[in-house]
């Protein structure tokens, strides 16, 4: 899909969904990651995520624009336009918009963690720790031994 073809979508949806004409520009911005898209107060422009397009499809590329569409038609009106604004929420209800796209496959794979255990090697208490840490800067909290790092585990 090319940024015409994107515009005149964003337009045709706009009339038809809340029979009102969408005036600015709409365009894949390839930075974005997390998000669908987003509506942009200072210029009232529209920014979608073409890795949507490209894995789901035209279908939810169509949910996210009704949504930034909401966001788009409520800011101009001075409605609420945020996520949390009872205006906003009734405005997706009524024309069938998601709340949150869904998310992409490439971010519902979790990361193993990695926990380092320490021990002591005076009393022999275990530490589990997120991060790791200098041992000859810490030493066992509970007799003042010399901490070890006995392995690396993931979650």
């Amino acid at each position: 899909m090319e940024q015409s073809d994107l515009q005149r979508l964003v337009e045709r949806i706009s009339l038809q969904f809340f029979q009102k004409p969408f005036k600015h520009t709409a365009t894949f911005n390839p930075r974005l990651r997390t998000t669908g898209g987003r509506y942009i107060l200072q210029t009232h422009n529209i920014e979608l995520n073409k890795k949507y397009y490209e894995a789901f499809g035209e279908e939810e590329l169509i949910a996210i624009i009704k949504h930034e569409l909401c966001h788009y038609h409520l800011h101009l009106e001075g409605k609420g336009y945020r996520h949390r604004d009872k205006d906003f929420r009734d405005l997706l209800r009524q024309v069938q918009a998601p709340r949150y796209c869904r998310p992409l496959p490439q971010q519902t794979r979790q990361r193993t963690k990695k926990v380092y255990v320490y021990v002591c090697s005076d009393c022999g208490i275990k530490y589990r720790r997120k991060k790791r840490i200098n041992t000859d800067k810490y030493v066992c909290g509970r007799c003042h031994g010399k901490l070890m790092l006995d392995n690396e585990k993931d979650r």
